[in-house]
């Protein structure tokens, strides 16, 4: 008998004793038993332990750092199969989306009757572009193709990283996508900025609060054009934000946003995803700035090619 055979059969009647030490290290321990140092380490998917985070100097949670979402959401974000996308007559693979599971919480978007109708008619329509000098210029297309500020809460699960920059008076987020920033005014020192929109934009306007450990923000002043997902999902000028960041590890924040706007929806409701701190050495925003990639797209027989 060959060593190659002889070695086969010692691998195959060990696999069974290999299962079985496996299986025993995941059991729950017996009513009354110390879990094993191996059971302990085993995560719960959605669950951390209690944890404190480090603070800053004048005692805030610290939330400096590069993080990023590893969900799906961009595409849709409610639940998804893998599909095709653009012209996959010509971009094969590299133009597919892939499958996902929502983060709406309750898996659906409680639209009003008329507003789920137009969310399907910007889905058929999202690869639509409009050339106008006018408003009429975001009836159709996904402004994330066109290459506008994803708003909120898309700019946190776009494919892309941001980083979260904390001071004492105010706390700044940079965005890698089209260099999106947002600045949010904390509430105990944010006296001289007003408290209503000075004028209605991409990212809207952003105050915070800490309740404990947890940073809140409460963002309104929205332009009504931005857009959940590639999926069509919308929102209109009424739009009011509440996020949530609570650090549940050193590498992990929870994150939530309730989403109001009584135009579009009947109700309020929420979505839900960890971020996680990107921990290369020497981690960094790099610059992905998409309006050169647009123009000739959005300005059609207008462009003019600057390398010509």
């Amino acid at each position: 008998m060959t060593k190659a055979v002889l070695f086969s059969l010692f691998v195959f009647s060990c696999a069974p004793l290999a299962v079985q030490a496996q299986t025993s290290t995941q059991q729950p321990p017996a009513r009354g038993a110390t879990p094993s140092a191996a059971a302990a380490k085993i995560p719960t998917p959605g669950e951390f332990p209690t944890y404190k985070p480090p603070h800053t100097g004048d005692g805030k949670p610290d939330f400096n750092g590069i993080w990023q979402s590893f969900v799906t959401a961009d595409i849709d974000i409610q639940d998804h199969d893998a599909q095709a996308g653009p012209h996959p007559d010509i971009m094969g693979a590299y133009g597919a989306w892939p499958g996902g599971q929502g983060i709406v919480e309750g898996g659906e978007i409680p639209y009003k009757p008329e507003a789920l109708a137009k969310k399907k008619a910007n889905s058929e329509k999202r690869m639509v572009i409009n050339i106008t000098s006018d408003d009429r210029r975001h009836d159709t297309g996904d402004p994330e193709l066109k290459c506008y500020r994803p708003g909120l809460p898309r700019a946190n699960y776009m494919p892309f990283p941001f980083q979260i920059i904390q001071s004492t008076d105010n706390i700044m987020m940079v965005y890698e996508f089209e260099h999106t920033l947002r600045t949010i005014f904390m509430k105990e020192n944010d006296k001289e900025a007003p408290k209503d929109p000075p004028a209605d934009s991409w990212m809207g306007w952003s105050h915070g609060r800490f309740e404990g450990d947890t940073l809140v923000i409460d963002t309104t002043g929205f332009v009504p054009y931005t857009w959940f997902d590639r999926a069509g999902d919308f929102h209109s000028d009424a739009l009011h934000v509440i996020e949530r960041y609570t650090l549940a590890s050193p590498y992990h924040i929870m994150y939530e946003a309730t989403i109001e706007d009584p135009n579009v929806y009947t109700r309020p409701w929420k979505v839900s995803f960890p971020l996680y701190r990107r921990m290369e050495k020497n981690v960094q925003l790099v610059d992905f700035d998409c309006v050169e990639f647009v123009e000739k797209m959005l300005y059609g027989p207008y462009y003019k090619n600057p390398g010509k």
